[in-house]
């Protein structure tokens, strides 16, 4: 893919707000040609006045994701517009809710706009690549393709999924050097889709800091179409998550899921809805969602990461440890199949006079506290003697 995008063809799917009009945005600055799509006519229309404001050539097609015949009229209109160069995969929505709370229909129509959406589009577009002998495929995903989300249970299938299907279809046109799949993994984006999105808690929604900037997002899809690479990881939160989720699945999930729920007994009451998960937003968002700074519970939710993430690592420093120690080593031998972590050992280094007059150094080790982590998310603590040097 050449370095300059002036002139090139990008499709862009789920360009009528957030992320993807942010990119529509970022891209007719580039000079590229622009072809967007979305449910919404009206919502492009303005997308598409803003983006030949910036003196480039744009291209509407309303286009529903999970309808693959429409999908392929897409890949049509693009096809006959000249040589199709990048295509964003951007359509997402979702559903804030108990799992068992929320309606079927809903959970099935998220996994069918954000992850059967996203195969549509690949499997329409990948025979033009082929025949090209070029093309980007560019994949958002989101942090949720790395770690699950409590209380939106379809979008973490549909995540999930994603990032599976992006790795299997990269391993499949790896004998394609000119095709490149990529997948953009944002951390929490400051856009209208939590206040579009489905609400069956019943509660006010918001974001946890640090937000994104929708922009920031766009800025990073418009490199990866300059210089493809397989995966982007943007924001600090999305690979501190990845980490945490790494050393510790079960509890990383328990503790979101605890600290949500605290929140969602805070926040303001709201009237259940199913958002635009069925139909488009009304009125559309625009690119921001105006959450400033995000929620109250945000900055719990960056701790309650780091912890999972440096008791990960402790754990993981300390069985090495376990495995080259020997019997009577300070704390000694942890029980098996537990996550723990050894806070509070310290090393003291006392002096005194050996027979020689000479200093003589002495190091003792206080006992540690071990914190021990079912794998149900519960925890405990206990003091285990330390042995004297």
């Amino acid at each position: 893919m050449p370095s300059n995008l002036k002139n090139a063809l990008v499709v862009i799917a789920g360009a009528s707000s957030g992320i993807g009009e942010a990119a529509a945005h970022a891209f007719a600055r580039q000079g590229a040609r622009l072809v967007l799509a979305a449910r919404d006519a009206e919502a492009l229309q303005s997308v598409a006045k803003a983006c030949r404001a910036l003196r480039t050539k744009v291209f509407i097609v309303p286009t529903d994701v999970t309808d693959y015949e429409a999908v392929t009229r897409l890949v049509g209109e693009a096809k006959n517009l000249g040589h199709i160069d990048v295509w964003v995969s951007n359509v997402g929505v979702g559903a804030v809710g108990r799992f068992h709370e929320t309606p079927m229909d809903l959970h099935e129509k998220i996994i069918r706009a954000n992850l059967i959406g996203h195969v549509n589009e690949a499997h329409a577009v990948v025979p033009v690549f082929l025949q090209q002998g070029d093309g980007v495929f560019i994949n958002m995903i989101s942090l949720g393709g790395f770690a699950a989300a409590p209380f939106a249970a379809a979008y973490s299938a549909s995540k999930f999924g994603l990032r599976g299907f992006s790795e299997a279809l990269r391993a499949e046109l790896a004998d394609a050097p000119g095709i490149h799949v990529c997948d953009i993994y944002p951390a929490f984006v400051d856009t209208p889709g939590l206040r579009h999105g489905a609400n069956y808690v019943g509660r006010e929604i918001s974001a946890p800091p640090p937000l994104l900037d929708p922009r920031t997002v766009a800025d990073a899809i418009v490199r990866v179409a300059k210089e493809p690479k397989p995966s982007t990881m943007v924001g600090v939160v999305t690979p501190a998550t990845r980490l945490a989720h790494l050393l510790a699945p079960n509890l990383s999930a328990r503790m979101l899921a605890l600290l949500m729920n605290s929140y969602f007994r805070r926040a303001s009451r709201v009237p259940r809805s199913d958002g635009n998960v069925f139909h488009p937003a009304d009125p559309p968002g625009g690119i921001d969602g105006g959450f400033g700074h995000g929620g109250h519970y945000g900055k719990p939710v960056l701790l309650a990461l780091a912890a999972v993430a440096a008791m990960g690592l402790g754990a993981a420093a300390a069985s090495r440890s376990r495995q080259r120690s020997k019997p009577g080593s300070p704390c000694g031998p942890l029980p098996a199949g537990t996550f723990f972590a050894a806070l509070g050992s310290v090393k003291k280094t006392d002096q005194t006079r050996n027979g020689h007059g000479r200093r003589k150094k002495l190091r003792t080790q206080q006992p540690c506290r071990v914190w021990q982590f079912q794998p149900d998310g519960t925890a405990g603590s206990r003091r285990r003697a330390a042995a004297h040097a």
